[in-house]
C-alpha cells in the first residue's frame, strides 16, 4: 500500500491518502474501514442531462470542482439522455464487502459533502480498486489501526510465495500472501492409466496437462514479487513436472524461470487438493524462506481457546501470546469492537503478544474453526478445562 498523505492524531481523529497495489492492499483497507469512517474516492455517476460544462461551480462561497472526462451518452429508462461523470464524492460508511475474486473493495454510504449533482444523504457505493487513491477518515485512529496501517504500508507485505498444488490430473495454482490466499488456478484433466496399451496416451495426456500447468504458471507466478515456488505433490508428480518446467523454460528462453530455477523448491504433500497447503507453510524447507511473514505463524500445540477461556486466562496473567481474526473487529457495534482492541492493548500491556489472523489466509480460517480466539500460555492453567465456553 503506498501511503502518499497522513495527517491524524494517534487516539484521535484525521485521515490518510493511501492507493492499493493489489489484492492484499484491498484486504488491509477492508480490515481499517469501519462503519462510521469516511471515505473519499472519485466515482462515476450517471447524471441527466444539465449543465455539464462546468468544470468549477461556486455556490454558497463553496467551491465544487468537478473532473470531467469522456462523457458517454446513453438513453435512460425514461427516454432522458442520461450522460456519465467523473467526481470526487465523501461518504460515511455504512457498509463495505470486499470482493475476493474480481479484486474489488465496495464501500457503501451516504454523501456527506453535497455539490451540483449529488445531494447530501443520497446513498452511494464507490469502488476501492488497485491503483485507485481514496482517503479514509476517522474519528479515532486506535491501536488496531494503527497497527494494519503500518503493515499495509510495510514492501514485505506482498505474497509470500506461489504454490503449484498438484496430483495427475489436477493442479491448483495459489497465491500465500500476508493476509491472503488466492487460487488463482485450477487445472483439471483425464489422464489415462499408465500401463497397458494406453501407455501411449497416458504419455500424450500428461504432457499436455503439464503445459497447461506452465501456462498457469507463467500467468499468475511474478518472481519479483514472490519470495519462493513451491512445486508440491504426492508421489513424483512434482519431479516430473519441474523436469518439465526447466526443459520447456530453457528451449523456449523463459527467462522469468531460467533466472529464478534456484527459488523454485519441491515438497511433498499427500494430495494435490487445497487442504495440503497446510503440509506446504509446515515443510522446513518453505518454513525457513518465509518465517518472517504471516504465512509462517504456526498454529500452536499448546494453547486455550474460545473468548471466556482466554479472558480468563489473561485474567491470570497466564497469555504470553493472543491469536486472534480480524473478523472479530469488523463488528458494525462500534463497542464490540473497542472491547477486542482494549483486550489486544491489554495483552501487549502486560508484556504479551499479539497475532491478528486475516480469515482469507489459510491460517486465519484455521482459528476461526476454533472460535476466532487462542492464546499460548506462559505456564499452564489445567484447571481452564472445568470453565464452560
Amino acid at each position: 500500500m503506498k501511503i502518499t498523505r497522513r495527517d491524524f492524531v494517534a487516539n484521535g481523529p484525521g485521515s490518510v491518502k493511501m492507493v492499493p497495489v493489489d489484492s492484499d492492499d484491498l484486504w488491509y483497507a477492508y480490515n481499517l474501514i469501519a462503519p462510521g469512517d469516511t471515505v473519499q474516492a472519485v466515482t462515476v455517476r450517471l447524471l441527466e442531462e444539465f449543465k455539464i460544462n462546468a468544470t468549477k461551480i461556486e455556490r454558497s462561497h463553496k467551491k465544487y470542482i468537478l473532473q470531467k472526462e469522456k462523457v458517454l451518452r446513453e438513453v435512460a429508462s425514461g427516454g432522458r439522455d442520461a450522460e456519465r461523470m467523473k467526481l470526487k464524492l465523501e461518504i460515511k460508511v455504512e457498509v463495505a464487502e470486499y470482493d475476493k475474486a474480481g479484486s474489488v473493495l465496495r464501500v457503501r454510504g451516504k454523501n456527506i459533502q453535497e455539490n451540483e449533482y449529488v445531494k447530501i444523504g443520497q446513498f452511494h457505493t464507490l469502488e476501492i480498486e488497485p491503483h485507485r487513491p481514496f482517503v479514509l477518515g476517522k474519528a479515532c485512529w486506535d491501536s488496531l489501526a494503527l497497527d494494519t496501517l503500518n503493515q499495509a504500508s510495510d514492501p514485505a507485505a506482498s505474497a509470500d510465495l506461489a504454490v503449484v498444488l498438484m496430483q495427475e490430473g489436477l493442479a491448483h495454482v495459489i497465491l500465500v500472501g500476508r493476509s491472503l490466499t488466492i487460487t488463482r488456478s485450477r487445472i483439471e484433466a483425464s489422464i489415462p492409466r499408465k500401463h497397458g496399451p494406453a501407455i501411449a496416451g497416458y504419455e500424450a495426456a500428461l504432457n499436455k496437462f503439464f503445459e497447461n500447468v506452465l501456462q498457469a504458471f507463467l500467468k499468475h507466478v511474478d518472481f519479483n514479487v514472490v519470495r519462493c515456488a513451491v512445486i508440491a505433490s504426492p508421489g513424483f508428480t512434482k519431479d516430473q513436472f519441474h523436469r518439465h518446467l526447466l526443459l520447456e523454460a530453457e528451449r523456449r528462453q523463459l527467462r522469468s524461470i531460467i533466472e529464478n530455477k534456484s527459488r523454485i523448491i519441491l515438497v511433498h504433500t499427500s494430495s494435490g487438493y487445497k487442504h495440503s497447503l497446510r503440509e506446504v507453510l509446515d515443510a522446513p524447507n518453505v518454513m525457513n524462506i518465509i518465517k518472517d511473514t504471516k504465512a509462517a505463524q504456526e498454529d500452536p500445540a499448546r494453547a486455550c481457546y474460545g473468548p471466556k477461556h482466554v479472558e480468563v486466562a489473561h485474567e491470570r496473567m497466564a497469555v504470553q501470546t493472543l491469536l486472534i481474526t480480524d473478523e472479530l473487529f469488523r463488528s458494525a457495534d462500534i463497542p464490540t469492537r473497542q472491547k477486542y482492541v482494549n483486550f489486544v492493548n491489554s495483552v501487549k500491556d502486560s508484556g504479551g503478544t499479539a497475532h491478528i489472523f486475516s480469515s482469507m489466509h489459510v491460517s486465519g480460517e484455521q482459528l476461526a474453526q476454533l472460535t476466532g480466539i487462542a492464546a499460548i500460555l506462559r505456564f499452564p492453567l489445567p484447571d481452564l478445562e472445568d470453565i464452560e465456553m
